[in-house]
């Protein structure tokens, strides 16, 4: 027990280190260390298949060897919309897809090169080339999930509500299979007028600023949805993912909300990985809401 206590206050400290990290700007080495403790073994990797030309956007695929109809995620990290890279977060690609679950995780551009409608034409960019390309990947285009993190959220759950960003692709928020959660943005309006990046991001007045949120879209044509949010969270306030809840709940779409308590919007993210799994039930949550929401070809040779 006092070996097992040891360790855990160990990986208690990489997340606090994590967290100092981030704030200092030293994300790239953080996450290099971490995704040396991923699964390897059973997954074929793919990375830097362009996906949008004009732009050099690209994006990695995580699968595993060998199985064929995988339900799909596309996921979308965070950084406050202003950095992250796609090689961050392998240790999320391998991570589903030691469990079965093909991977894709985009780039998309950051803030101030573009500003909300240029990363979410780049989100449903990615998107529709997934669902384009899945079966030659080895997954199901009818089993795709969107997930996100933070910003990623965001972005991921504005696909999931306002019909307006796949609709030039031909799909519909209803067309994904769920979407993930983790500490996402859903409802943060008024922006802090102190707060110059989120005001050059998303506008300054309020029907502008109404746009980033994915709580005014709820309109009753949503997929499936999974919140996980942290209770001890001090960047993303978890008041966003219970205001999303309580918007789809009261349109009847089928929403699961997961409080974890003493969980901070680092740890959400990084229990994906294999030293801090134990930090909070990310992957065990996750894994069986994929799981239980097959493809609606499935549902209909039934």
């Amino acid at each position: 027990m006092r070996h097992h206590s040891c360790w855990r206050k160990l990986l208690s400290q990489v997340v606090l280190l994590g967290t100092i990290l981030l704030l200092n700007g030293c994300e790239a080495s953080l996450f290099a260390g971490l995704n040396t403790t991923d699964r390897r073994a059973g997954i074929d990797t793919q990375k830097g298949i362009v996906f949008d030309a004009p732009h050099q956007l690209k994006l990695d695929v995580y699968r595993p060897v060998g199985v064929e109809h995988a339900p799909v995620v596309v996921f979308f990290y965070g950084g406050s919309w202003v950095r992250g890279e796609r090689a961050w977060y392998r240790f999320v690609g391998t991570a589903f897809a030691s469990h079965g679950v093909m991977v894709v995780i985009p780039d998309y551009r950051k803030y101030p090169q573009v500003k909300m409608d240029g990363f979410m034409e780049d989100a449903a960019r990615a998107v529709a080339w997934t669902h384009e390309h899945a079966s030659e990947l080895g997954g199901n285009p009818n089993d795709l999930f969107v997930m996100g993190h933070s910003a990623g959220g965001q972005i991921g759950a504005l696909l999931a509500t306002d019909p307006s960003w796949l609709a030039p692709y031909g799909l519909r928020p209803k067309d994904l299979a769920g979407f993930i959660g983790l500490a996402g943005c859903y409802d943060f309006m008024p922006i802090d007028p102190s707060d110059k990046d989120m005001l050059g991001m998303f506008g300054r007045d309020e029907a502008s600023q109404a746009r980033a949120q994915p709580v005014r879209f709820v309109r009753g044509e949503e997929p499936p949805m999974l919140l996980l949010q942290g209770t001890t969270d001090h960047e993303v306030d978890p008041s966003n993912a219970i205001s999303l809840a309580h918007a789809l709940q009261a349109h009847h779409e089928p929403v699961t909300l997961k409080l974890y308590p003493g969980v901070g919007h680092i740890a959400l993210v990084f229990a994906l990985s294999r030293p801090l799994h134990g930090d909070a039930p990310t992957l065990a949550d996750t894994l069986p809401f994929i799981h239980a929401h097959p493809s609606a070809s499935l549902v209909a040779s039934h």
